[in-house]
């Protein structure tokens, strides 16, 4: 009679039939994709993101039943397939298979997302102070360079290093390009401690802001010389995105897919392509991060996940973010003192490009302290370099670590 209800629920069977270590891993994880999905409900995680990659997580775990090889596994996808032959059947086996072979394990949906946040980027911010910008963007990448030779120390690949270190470029769509490229066994995990993390920037950059930075420096009021400059008109802003795209792709021809999806984002905005802005930004972005976070959430099976490097992922990815928070409020005091005292520090945690989170965080804080201080408009400088930093250093980082470290 046992044996017949456990043949008949075939979940419950998989995971009596689990080792301890299994068991309590695929329960671990149906819990979290169940806090993942009220996370996101209360808005503390972006619901777009969180709640299909909880319920994905959650359901992935609970969905298991033996193959018929013997093995156990899932109705889902299997993202260890690349024989052509047996791809052509697992297409019929597995129902998310098609989008995930043909949008996600090429980087499609990550070019897809980052051509919607091109579309939502206003360049002008960024040329009005554009040394400014890039000077706090490159203090705003101190993660992405240091958690490399931590990572090595700690037993990891340079591929592997360079990966999970892109997270602290704070952008969900390189860090899974990056990995898809150099760590290919590592992506699935590389990338959901990306995006788990990438909340932490919303949640945890406020305590490390009041920590760095005392409150008579949060509340300098930025004087207004952006408003007595002249406008930046769409002809140039579009001149900009076409130059720097074609330059950037004659450097990193490797990473010119991310390139181009982010500036044929912002030269359709100022191109004045207004319907297909509205589908770029809308259905296109939208329906991509849903299937990002859908896709992300069923790869996290229990047998994919118990790597014994999982948690030092974890412990990277936090070290990755920290160090470019510290990064960016460095570079905010460096300005500080460059400009006679006059820059508020807060402005520089805001080249970590988690666009437009942390330039939003940065203002938040400044309005806590001095609510006449409006430093939005350069933070939002800071932030847009900081997203086309961090794609250059993804252009570096496949360039050279396969060169480097054969």
């Amino acid at each position: 009679m046992g044996n017949n209800f456990l043949n008949l629920f075939q979940g419950i069977a998989t995971l009596v039939a689990s080792d301890s270590t299994i068991f309590f891993t695929r329960i671990g994880l149906i819990l979290l994709g169940l806090l993942l999905v009220y996370l996101g409900k209360k808005g503390v995680l972006e619901p777009l993101l969180m709640i299909p990659m909880g319920l994905g997580m959650a359901t992935i775990n609970a969905a298991i039943l033996f193959m018929p090889n013997g093995e156990q596994g899932n109705l889902f996808v299997d993202p260890l397939i690349t024989n052509p032959n047996q791809l052509m059947d697992v297409l019929q086996l597995y129902w998310l298979q098609p989008i995930y072979t043909f949008t996600f394990s090429n980087g499609l949906i990550a070019c897809f997302v980052f051509m919607g946040i091109g579309v939502l980027l206003d360049v002008g911010f960024l040329l009005q102070r554009p040394f400014v910008s890039m000077f706090l963007a490159l203090f705003g990448e101190l993660g992405t360079f240091l958690t490399i030779p931590i990572a090595m120390a700690l037993g990891f690949t340079a591929r592997d290093a360079a990966s999970v270190a892109m997270v602290g470029g704070a952008d969900g769509p390189m860090v899974l390009f990056t990995s898809l490229s150099l760590s290919k066994e590592l992506f699935v995990p590389i990338t959901v401690v990306a995006y788990l993390y990438l909340g932490l920037t919303y949640g945890g950059y406020p305590y490390l802001i009041r920590l760095m930075v005392p409150k008579r420096l949060r509340a300098i009021k930025m004087e207004s010389d952006i408003k007595n400059q002249k406008p930046i008109t769409s002809n140039q802003k579009l001149a900009f995105s076409v130059v720097i795209c074609v330059i950037l792709s004659l450097l990193f021809p490797v990473a010119s897919p991310l390139f181009f999806s982010l500036f044929i984002g912002v030269a359709v905005r100022e191109s004045g392509l207004t319907h297909i802005a509205d589908f770029i930004s809308g259905p296109l972005l939208y329906g991509s991060t849903f299937f990002l976070g859908l896709l992300l959430g069923i790869l996290c099976e229990a047998h994919l996940i118990l790597n014994p490097k999982i948690l030092m992922l974890l412990i990277l990815g936090i070290v990755a973010l920290l160090l470019s928070g510290i990064g960016g409020i460095l570079g905010g005091y460096a300005m500080y003192f460059i400009s006679g005292k006059k820059f508020n520090p807060v402005i520089g945690i805001a080249a970590v490009s988690c666009v437009p989170t942390t330039a939003k965080v940065a203002q938040k804080e400044v309005s806590k302290a001095n609510p006449q201080s409006i430093i939005l408009q350069h933070a939002l400088g800071a932030n847009i370099c900081g997203v086309i930093t961090t794609a250059i250093i993804a252009g570096i980082y496949i360039t050279l670590i396969p060169i480097l470290f054969k």
